[in-house]
């Protein structure tokens, strides 16, 4: 019965339209529009205007000239050139440093440091401007120390140590390239799998929700009049949806990540995650086809089912929430498998896949038991 039944799903178009052509084509779509987007840094001139020979004015203009990966220009010119050259377009920053800057910070006396800020700096502006802002902090902290030290009456020398001690104490803000945490795919990989999963609860429809036609065309008696258990023909449809699944979503991960350049890491561990998804959309299936009456209820709840987990699933564009929501949200099986291809990807193995394989195989119990509870309506028709 199951090769007969997979030879007649193989053979119906729509089994390769929704579970092979939609799903590549909607890839495509959405990964041309809503792809892996890059933010490059552009370089940035700064124009700084600092007392010469002062210490910790030097100090600031060292420190904005080597931001790490942000390529910035310091060009130490006057204060009235350092504005001129912001609303020429010249520099993208003006960083003006009072005369004595040094003299005032060890006596608390809070200097000011003017910023010009030019149009158009961007990223990169807010960039400078929050270094900038963080060595100032740093820099009145050990002010502060000093004042204290000096106020309580200690002596010169441990006021002193102390103005150094709080200056050193944290390392000035850095700026160093991130990357995405273990967990996540990119946006490309999202997409695949989050298209998967979506897709894969509409193609093991495709030998559960047989039963509501068969039951519906008038066969099923002539099934069970067969010399064989009733509960064999459930197997069947069953283990149609799940070699129909696995087929189907094996194939789409293959070729999204092959289209997009996608590596979702152990070929092992990804099979893993697939059994596990297929699983818990089989039995999803299970609850529909004893809630619908018809093949074309069947169809239509299974649409619902599919669209609300595939959308808070991150099938289109990534979901997230806190308390109840966000618990709902974690047991959704596509969040699940696109956890776990995320833990693939980044280097993971069948060891770090206990959470969402576990999430999976916990939805397809629940799913079984509910549809063992809920009333047969076609039955009962």
């Amino acid at each position: 019965m199951t090769v007969s039944d997979l030879r007649q799903r193989l053979r119906d178009r729509s089994v390769l339209l929704y579970g092979l052509v939609v799903p590549l084509a909607l890839m495509v779509v959405f990964d041309l529009t809503l792809g892996d987007q890059e933010v490059e840094l552009e370089p940035l001139t700064v124009a700084v205007a600092a007392p010469e020979g002062d210490v910790l004015a030097d100090a600031v203009v060292t420190v904005l000239g080597d931001l790490g990966d942000l390529d910035v220009t310091v060009e130490e010119v006057s204060a009235d050139a350092a504005s001129a050259r912001v609303a020429d377009g010249e520099a993208g920053l003006a960083v003006i440093v009072p005369a004595g800057f040094t003299d005032a910070v060890t006596a608390g006396e809070g200097p000011v440091v003017e910023v010009v800020e030019g149009d158009g700096t961007g990223l990169e502006g807010d960039v400078v401007l929050s270094v900038l802002d963080a060595v100032l902090d740093q820099l009145a902290a050990g002010a502060l120390t000093a004042a204290a030290g000096a106020e309580a009456g200690l002596p010169a020398e441990v006021v002193a140590s102390l103005g150094q001690a709080a200056l050193a104490s944290a390392p000035v803000l850095t700026l160093e390239e991130g990357e995405a945490a273990n967990e996540q795919l990119s946006a490309s990989g999202a997409l695949v799998a989050g298209q998967a999963g979506l897709f894969l609860l509409f193609t093991v429809g495709f030998g559960v929700l047989g039963l509501v036609a068969e039951r519906e065309t008038g066969t099923m008696p002539r099934l069970r009049s067969m010399p064989m258990r009733p509960g064999l023909i459930v197997a069947a449809k069953a283990l149609v949806s799940y070699l129909l699944g696995v087929g189907a979503t094996a194939v789409l991960l293959t070729a999204g990540s092959v289209l997009f350049d996608v590596s979702f890491g152990s070929p092992v561990a990804v099979a893993a995650l697939v059994l596990a998804a297929v699983a818990a959309a089989t039995s999803l299936m299970f609850v529909i086809a004893r809630v619908a009456r018809t093949a074309e209820q069947a169809n239509a709840v299974q649409s619902i089912f599919a669209l609300v987990l595939g959308l808070t699933g991150g099938a289109f564009f990534p979901l997230s929430a806190t308390g109840l929501a966000g618990q709902l949200l974690d047991v959704n099986p596509v969040a699940a498998l696109t956890r776990g291809l995320g833990i693939t990807s980044g280097g993971g193995g069948l060891a770090d896949l206990g959470v969402p394989v576990l999430t999976m195989l916990g939805f397809a119990v629940v799913c079984v038991v509910l549809a063992r509870l809920v009333p047969d309506r076609g039955e009962a028709r």
